[in-house]
């Protein structure tokens, strides 16, 4: 009977074929998420905070940078290397902040987390704290599913220089569109009722927002079905 045709290819070819499949999936893969998030962002039925008055204005940034808090970071303040690499950039900011040598990689290292330079899909809230506890010195506690009332409480202590907070937030929520993002908050301006969010993502740079906007966007639910919230390091 004939040869029907059936797995004709030599062994070590249908090896290298499907290695060189698995290599294109791989790279497809981070391809994709930069891809999503930088030309197809989700969008949102809100007022973009860009639009507000405070956002960016030159002389309540002036004041802001002024805070006990936000002082630290002004000199030392850096951004993510690529879209997904939010979490780790605040970290390290928040180390250097406090005088201390870090980067993206220093903050990664032996964590087994983006390996590639990439964090595939972006960190959840308790990723990022289980990298905190593994590399850096800090007391850390992660904060979430707390009420407006709970948030507005934490308000002054954004200004205690013997603490740090990272928001872990839907972009979406403030600006129209966009993921799930980390940033330091740099402070709390009290008598303007706005709070400092360092954006670690170039295209933004830090901006004031009002302390409801914030608190919505950092109450949403993430991706892998849990609320964002508050990273604290003390």
């Amino acid at each position: 009977m004939g040869n029907t045709g059936k797995n004709t290819l030599p062994r070590w070819r249908r090896i290298l074929k499907w290695t060189f499949i698995a290599l294109g999936v791989l790279l497809l893969y981070p391809v994709f998420f930069i891809v999503r998030g930088v030309f197809f962002p989700p969008t949102f039925p809100v007022t973009p905070i860009q639009t507000t008055a405070a956002y960016q204005d030159p002389k309540l940034l002036e004041r802001a940078w002024a805070l006990p808090v936000a002082s630290t970071f002004k000199t030392t303040i850096a951004f993510q290397r690529n879209g997904s690499t939010c979490g780790p950039t605040s970290l390290s900011d928040v180390e250097r902040s406090l005088g201390l040598t870090s980067d993206e990689r220093s903050v990664l290292n032996g964590t087994g987390k983006c390996w590639s330079g990439i964090c595939f899909g972006g960190l959840a809230l308790d990723e990022l704290a289980a990298i905190a506890r593994q590399n850096t010195k800090h007391r850390v506690t992660v904060l979430r599913g707390f009420g407006y009332d709970e948030f507005r409480a934490l308000l002054p202590k954004f200004n205690d220089p013997s603490q740090r907070y990272i928001a872990n937030f839907q972009r979406g929520l403030l600006m129209g569109k966009g993921t799930g993002h980390f940033s330091p908050i740099g402070g709390y301006l009290t008598a303007e009722d706005l709070v400092f969010v360092l954006d670690v993502n170039k295209k933004y740079e830090p901006w004031l927002v009002e302390p409801r906007r914030l608190f919505d966007a950092i109450d949403s639910v993430a991706s892998e079905g849990t609320k964002r919230g508050l990273l604290l390091l003390e």
